[in-house]
C-alpha cells in the first residue's frame, strides 16, 4: 500500500494539472477551463462528502462530513455561476 500524499504534494500535482490544462489558451478559454474544473471538483467533493456523511450517521466523524457536504454544496452553486459567467466570455452577446 502506498502512503497518502501530503497536502503539499497534492497541491503541486493540482497546480501542474491546471497549468497543463490552460497552457496556450487565450484568457477567455482558460477562464472557462478553470471554471469547468472548479465545478467538476465541487460536484465530486459534494458527492463524496454526502456518501460519507450518510455512511457515518451517528458516528463521531459524521458532523465533519456533514459540514463538508454543506460547504461543498455552497461551493457547487458558486462554481456553477463561475462556469456560466466564464462561458459568456467566449460568446459575448
Amino acid at each position: 500500500m502506498t502512503e497518502p500524499s501530503s497536502e503539499q504534494q497534492l497541491q503541486a500535482a493540482a497546480d501542474a494539472a491546471l497549468a497543463q490544462l490552460t497552457a496556450g489558451l487565450p484568457p477567455e478559454a482558460a477562464a472557462l477551463a478553470l471554471a469547468l474544473v472548479l465545478r467538476r471538483s465541487a460536484t465530486q467533493l459534494h458527492s463524496l462528502a454526502r456518501q460519507r456523511a450518510t455512511a457515518l450517521r451517528g458516528e463521531p466523524a459524521w458532523p465533519s462530513w456533514a459540514a463538508l457536504q454543506n460547504a461543498a454544496r455552497g461551493a457547487l452553486l458558486q462554481a456553477s455561476t463561475c462556469r456560466d459567467l466564464a462561458a459568456k466570455l467566449l460568446s459575448p452577446s
